[in-house]
């Protein structure tokens, strides 16, 4: 009598991709303990009238004193796969785990070809909410969770701002010895929806202007440091 054939056992799973450990650090608490900046009535009509203003003009001072604002440099990065939708990303240096990352309402290679053509402008507007208008301790201008869109003067959607995920962190690792720069990263296999999409990059320093609890200004700064900003980005709440 002939013995039972054992049932061979499946092959063992592929080893997982090792990935690249985090050294990310969290940012310093110094950028964000600031006094609050206070805003003369007689400018509120201005910040009104945003998204669109031109990034090199000034606003007027006042007899006596100019409007007092905050500016702080900031590492920015505007990423996203080329058959996908950009985002933005903040750090206070590339080192660093980033502050803000916004997904926002324009296709990736739809930025490139507006960048190609000459200045960009962003804006991303939010509505004052009741519970911030009576409340003199509001929820800060960056952590607005949601934005209307406005490229260039046309609105081009919502966007809305979101956690880093675990590929965000990884990017902005691989980046991390990036100052300035812009490129394409190799497809990943293991990312759905985008396994033959490279994933595009474009890397530079940021001037961080606060003009006020309402109205932020991000201006990317040329290596030369001498020519109009290509990319300006306002946060407005109106």
């Amino acid at each position: 009598m002939e013995e039972p054939q054992s049932t061979p056992s499946p092959p063992p799973p592929p080893p997982t991709p090792p990935t690249t450990p985090l050294s990310l650090v969290k940012p310093s608490s110094k950028n964000n303990k600031k006094r609050p900046v206070k805003i003369f009535r007689a400018f509120r009509n201005v910040f009104r009238s945003f998204p669109i203003i031109t990034p090199v003009c000034k606003l007027p001072s006042l007899p006596g004193g100019r409007l007092p604002e905050t500016k702080v440099g900031v590492s920015g990065t505007l990423f996203g796969y080329r058959k996908g939708r950009v985002s933005l990303s903040i750090q206070e240096n590339p080192g660093t785990l980033p502050t803000l990352v916004i997904d926002l309402a324009m296709q990736t290679n739809t930025l490139q070809k507006e960048m190609s053509l000459g200045m960009v402008r962003i804006a991303l507007e939010c509505e004052k909410r009741p519970d911030n208008i009576n409340n003199k301790e509001k929820m800060k201008l960056l952590d607005e969770p949601c934005w209307t869109m406005f490229v260039n003067g046309k609105k081009s959607g919502y966007c809305a701002k979101r956690d880093a995920t675990e590929e965000d962190l990884h990017l902005m690792e691989v980046l991390k010895a990036v100052s300035m720069g812009a490129g394409v990263l190799p497809p990943k296999p293991d990312v759905e929806g985008h396994v033959d999409d490279e994933m595009a990059y474009m890397r530079a320093h940021f001037e961080r202007v606060v003009g006020s609890k309402d109205s932020e200004t991000l201006y990317m700064l040329s290596p030369d440091g001498k020519s109009e900003p290509e990319l300006s980005i306002f946060f407005v709440r109106i």
